[in-house]
């Protein structure tokens, strides 16, 4: 066995091989993960969608996992089990849970694009032993470019009742500026602030971006609370996931970006 830092610091045990079972907490990197190795893949929350057809345990939430499944899915082999968890995304208190019922847990931490880019690198280089897949290298090709000028000023709510729009220091504020989408609550104190309707709803910005989660925002429940700035839906997938869905983003908010500048 050997022992690595994760991306707090945390100790983690792991095999002097690549390793071969993991659960994640984490749909992004569920998703990177299964793109690049599935047969590893033995246990995924409720959450992770994608890949659409992954079939394996299902370990109920990222807030509320059920640790005692994972406790199951790690003594069913004698093969090491590592379990990929995100700070934000995931509490702390499950984590140190694991780790003493002896589970390994390797914790990433990802609030603007660069860090994202990296903490992948170090989860499939340095924890996975798996090598740099290609779909990473690709889209750190497509991301790490010189930041553009902005063209266009946006707001992103987040949640409904209370209002909650996307804040400083987050990697969709990032990921937008990077495809020169400005986002109005950029400086705010709080990363995820709440918000009244009103200070979204102005006429200084191009639009807001309604994503379909975590709030599922549609064409019937969100455009109808605005009546001054105008309402696009889009993926949310496409703006708060990191992993394979970085190279379909870029495309996708580029297109946006050369929309939104010209109306």
């Amino acid at each position: 066995m050997r022992t690595v830092s994760d991306d707090l610091g945390g100790a983690c045990a792991l095999p002097t091989g690549p390793v071969t079972r993991v659960v994640s907490l984490v749909p992004s990197l569920t998703e990177a993960l299964a793109t690049t190795r599935r047969e590893a893949v033995v246990g995924a929350t409720d959450w992770c969608t994608h890949p659409a057809d992954l079939a394996v345990q299902r370990v109920r939430g990222t807030k509320n996992p059920d640790l005692a499944v994972i406790g199951e899915v790690a003594s069913a082999s004698t093969e090491p089990l590592l379990v990929v968890a995100n700070k934000e995304e995931n509490r702390r208190l499950d984590v140190e849970r694991l780790r003493a019922a002896g589970i390994s847990v390797w914790v990433t931490q990802t609030e603007d694009v660069l860090e994202a880019l990296e903490s992948m690198e170090r989860l499939f280089e340095v924890a996975l032993q798996w090598g740099l897949p290609p779909w990473l290298g690709r889209a750190n090709r497509l991301w790490l470019r010189r930041r553009p000028r902005p063209v266009a000023r946006v707001a992103v709510p987040i949640w409904r009742d209370p209002w909650m729009v996307v804040g400083s220091s987050t990697f969709t504020g990032d990921l937008l500026a990077r495809a020169g989408i400005e986002n109005v609550f950029a400086t705010h104190t709080e990363r995820y602030p709440t918000v009244e309707v009103s200070e979204i709803d102005r006429p200084d910005l191009d639009a807001v971006l309604l994503p379909d989660e975590p709030y599922a925002f549609s064409a019937y429940d969100g455009p109808e609370a605005f009546s001054t700035a105008p309402t696009r839906l889009l993926s949310g997938r496409l703006i708060t996931w990191y992993g394979p869905s970085l190279i379909e983003a870029r495309e996708v908010l580029d297109t946006l970006a050369r929309e939104l500048a010209t109306t």
